[in-house]
């Protein structure tokens, strides 16, 4: 592949990183080697509370409905391309986005509606487009099967069967997931149901209803783009960006504003919480509503999960979200190695001197449909250990698992070392059964995609894998730390008809592009 200019993320920019995980990929973290690690990549802890003056108004991305065409189905344009964006006033920084200089509009569409999406790529090197939390057929998911070489066209389409929720998409290259996303291609994708104000939900979009894509940047002297080499969970910025928005602050005009939280980082997790410590309502998560409001003062978010809160204000107050010290689950040198003692200011709130009222928020939303443990059909293993899953790497001829249809399954997903990794799916959304075997907590409690892999801990997930046969096309599982996945951890598995007469390869078609082997 044709490496961009420099102002791209170059792999010299990951040495200090690699070295961390080359001792990860080792299996080896002794004292010596941490030390090692710290000589070589350790950052002092970052810390912006109460720095940030918060000058520029939040960026929305501007909300896409598409058009319907003549037979029916709402259609979409993205443009993938490379431009220029001022983070910094008299700076421009080079960077990639769909439709724009960085990210893309917000796609939404309603629960039943057939959607075709026609994807452009007008950048110099190949790119996909993966549609992450996405029930649909594999040859539409948009993984590293499914790339689109420059100056070409990709035509995906499906139709919208699943739970009203945020999702979003992203490029999913294989060996160069990180770089992509890195360089700003990335939007949200919401899925709404007919009757949008139920459950008094906030729900006009830009106005009380907002997407809040964050994102933590490292920039060069020159203003440009770069990676970090800190830890080994992949590269932590120092500088936070929400919806392409350096320093951004939010107008509120209602009582109450619905945030539509997306970790788009590469491999940041951040604890949300607001600097006065007040509550808010966390009222849906990955893959659609809680069953009922969830009344707390802080979320924690991994990269690729998402949460849609709630939050009451009074007339002229101005909080501040935070994401203050999250809870990595590691011995603390480590955590500290990985963000763990980090604390950014993320975005502030200004409400208005009057607010327009806002409706009561709804005790208890629709009962959430359980998958009952005693249907499943088998539990498989999946042990995360250094950058690999049940001790393989990502190749793109192997399938990994085979699947068959309209069936339920238990995955049961360990963190086998002393320092994070998370947990993705495609084309399902599971339910969290238990961690190390106790009941999940309410954030888990909800339909998910991603998760968390606190170390040392298992987490049991229950899915059925409805339709949508092709024993030729895979569906990707991985870890969703970007460094991770495009190190190889990541496995790939196809729903079939009859697993017993699956094959256990597949054409790759050059799809491969620079891969790590």
């Amino acid at each position: 592949m044709r490496i961009h200019a420099r102002t791209t993320p170059s792999k010299n920019q990951r040495r200090g990183t690699g070295r961390c995980l080359g001792v990860l990929s080792a299996l080896v973290l002794t004292a010596g080697a941490l030390s090692a690690c710290d000589a070589t990549a350790r950052a002092p802890v970052v810390d912006t509370a109460g720095q940030v003056e918060f000058t520029n108004p939040l960026a929305i991305p501007p909300l896409d409905r598409g058009t319907v065409a003549s037979d029916g189905v709402r259609e979409f344009a993205l443009l993938a391309d490379e431009g220029t964006t001022e983070f910094t006033p008299g700076v421009r920084t080079t960077t990639w986005g769909f439709n724009g200089s960085y990210l893309g509009p917000t796609l939404a569409a309603t629960i039943g509606e057939p959607v075709r999406v026609r994807v452009d790529n007008e950048l110099a090197v190949p790119t996909t487009v993966h549609w992450h939390g996405m029930h649909l057929p594999a040859e539409m998911d948009g993984g590293p099967h499914q790339v689109i070489d420059p100056s070409q066209t990709w035509s995906p389409s499906w139709t919208i069967d699943q739970e009203p929720t945020t999702l979003w998409y992203h490029p999913h290259v294989h060996g160069e997931t990180e770089e992509h996303v890195e360089m700003g291609l990335a939007g949200m994708f919401l899925l709404e149901p007919p009757d949008p104000g139920r459950f008094g939900l906030p729900h006009s979009y830009g106005v009380d209803d907002i997407p809040v894509i964050v994102q933590d940047k490292q920039f060069t002297d020159a203003g440009q783009f770069t990676l970090s080499t800190r830890g080994f969970v992949g590269s932590l910025g120092d500088t936070v960006l929400v919806n392409g928005t350096a320093a951004p602050y939010l107008d509120v005009t209602t009582e109450r504003v619905k945030l539509r939280v997306l970790n788009a980082s590469s491999a940041r997790t951040y604890r949300f919480a607001f600097d006065d410590g007040r509550s808010f309502d966390l009222v849906g998560t990955d893959g659609g509503l809680l069953e009922a409001p969830h009344r707390t003062g802080e979320v924690q978010l991994s990269p690729g999960e998402r949460a849609e809160i709630v939050v009451q204000v009074e007339a002229g107050e101005q909080p501040v979200l935070r994401s203050s010290t999250p809870d990595l689950g590691m011995p603390d040198a480590v955590a500290e190695l990985n963000g763990g003692a980090d604390t950014l200011d993320v975005l502030q709130l200004r409400a208005a001197s009057v607010l327009e009222p806002s409706q009561p928020l709804a005790d208890r939303f629709a009962d959430i449909p359980r998958l009952d443990e005693s249907d499943a059909g088998q539990e498989r293993q999946f042990e995360m250990d250094g950058l690999q899953i049940n001790g393989q790497s990502m190749q793109m001829h192997t399938v990994n698992e085979v699947v068959e249809v309209d069936t339920v399954e238990v995955w049961a997903v360990r963190n086998r070392m002393q320092f994070a990794h998370s947990f993705h799916v495609h084309d399902v959304q599971f339910h969290v059964l238990t961690v190390d075997g106790e009941p999940p907590p309410p954030e888990l409690a909800g339909w998910k995609d991603t998760i968390y892999t606190r170390p040392g801990v298992q987490y049991r997930l229950i899915m059925r894998f409805e339709d949508y046969t092709d024993p030729d096309t895979p569906y990707m599982y991985h870890c969703h730390f970007l460094t991770h996945e495009d190190a190889g951890m990541m496995g790939q598995f196809t729903v079939v008809e009859d697993a017993s007469t699956a094959p256990s390869t597949i054409r790759t078609e050059g799809a491969d592009h620079g891969a790590a082997h």
